[in-house]
């Protein structure tokens, strides 16, 4: 993996590809191993600030140094909090559960079962806590995705998104409780539809699409032979698929019936649907994803003053979400500017031409002139993922 490193990191034993910095100034004569502290001392005489590593032909090299071994000395400086291997740790282990738990309840269902609705209370209430506190660590984890889980993930990231716009709407918190169970189990009916329907990369026919209809039928079916389910979780797991326009289904439910939860799942749903990597297509980036909301709620298929506030709620560039800047590099958003929403706070870590990792500070957009964001972009559109570079991202700090 080739990454940008400061000279200060910098250490015997590292294959070095290039200096970048400064660009155009020194170049080495050939790549190679950084064999000795004097060739990395006499790099910092002349001024070099970062080179190109290629950590995949990092050597093991013993240094043997005859001087005393000096007192240990305890650092005073403060360690800063790295948002990647912090705040996105919990969060990453609270989706993990969910997981496990919407798993078990599928395998429920699907041999009919009674759902065990304890675990999905308690992950779902520590979701919604996590949510009060902190929205930005899940947001980021929804990111990290995988088409094979498809179906699991989506769940509980419509579960998660409904949560964040209900937090955003400042709706009370038992009845955000309610909506995250019924987000949770909206998508439960899906195991009772044949892998070959479900799974099917090509268009579904009109009589595979009537199949896979029926799944909002068994999810309902489902909840309501569940005890413990309250009316409120049910009636959002009902709408999910109802339209503005009364051409939804399972029951086309008129638009004055269709309650402002109804209208906030659909649109979580639909979201988190158009975003996600499948078997038989790619995602779109966040923004592309919103402006298709946008065009559904002009057809009068959604609410559209729910989807604005949605996006204002997600932010024009959600946490999490991958950008190019005009600096020719890739960055994560890690934070909102609510006065300017289109210069988020951003943390840049991949430089394009060539291609490589880089270490690098957290930009807030809305204090610079001269690094602005090009587009929002998904990181396979550069051969990268996710977890790769949340990984790199939480072990820089």
């Amino acid at each position: 993996m080739l990454i940008e490193h400061d000279i200060a990191d910098v250490c015997v034993g590292m294959y070095v590809v290039e200096i970048t910095e400064p660009k155009d100034t020194f170049s080495l004569a050939k790549p190679g191993v950084l064999k000795s502290e004097r060739v990395i001392e006499a790099l910092k005489r002349k001024s070099v600030t970062k080179l190109l590593i290629d950590t995949s032909k990092t050597e093991t090299i013993e240094i043997v140094k005859n001087v005393p071994i000096p007192p240990k000395i305890t650092a005073t400086k403060p360690v800063t909090t790295n948002f990647f291997n912090h705040e996105l740790a919990k969060a990453r282990q609270v989706f993990d559960e969910s997981k496990n738990i919407q798993k078990k309840l599928f395998h429920n269902a699907q041999h009919g079962l009674p759902l065990d609705m304890d675990p999905v209370q308690k992950i779902t209430s520590e979701s919604t806590d996590l949510i009060f506190n902190n929205p930005n660590a899940l947001s980021c984890v929804l990111n990290i995705r995988n088409k094979d889980e498809y179906l699991l993930e989506h769940s509980v990231s419509v579960s998660v998104l409904m949560t964040m716009f209900a937090v955003y709407k400042k709706i009370d918190k038992e009845i955000v409780n309610q909506l995250a169970i019924g987000a949770f189990l909206h998508d439960v009916g899906k195991i009772m539809i044949p892998d070959r329907i479900l799974n099917k990369p090509d268009k579904l026919t009109d009589e595979e699409f009537h199949i896979m209809k029926t799944h909002a039928n068994h999810s309902i079916e489902i909840m309501k032979n569940t005890p413990g389910i309250s009316q409120l979780s049910l009636e959002v797991a009902s709408l999910h698929h109802e339209k503005i326009n009364g051409l939804g289904y399972p029951f086309g439910v008129a638009a004055e019936k269709i309650t402002l939860y109804g209208r906030m799942i659909s649109i979580c749903d639909i979201f988190d649907a158009l975003t996600s990597h499948r078997c038989y297509k790619q995602g779109y980036a966040q923004v592309k994803a919103f402006s298709i909301l946008r065009v559904l709620a002009e057809k009068n298929e959604l609410d559209k003053d729910l989807v604005d506030e949605f996006i204002r709620c997600m932010g024009v560039y959600p946490v999490g979400s991958v950008v190019l800047l005009e600096s020719n590099r890739l960055a994560i958003v890690e934070g909102h500017n609510p006065k300017d929403p289109i210069r988020p706070l951003v943390k840049p870590f991949y430089h394009l031409k060539p291609n490589h990792f880089e270490t690098g500070q957290k930009i807030d957009l809305a204090t610079v002139t001269d690094d602005l964001i090009v587009k929002c972009v998904r990181a396979d559109d550069f051969n990268l993922n996710m977890e790769q570079i949340i990984e790199y991202l939480a072990h820089e700090g």
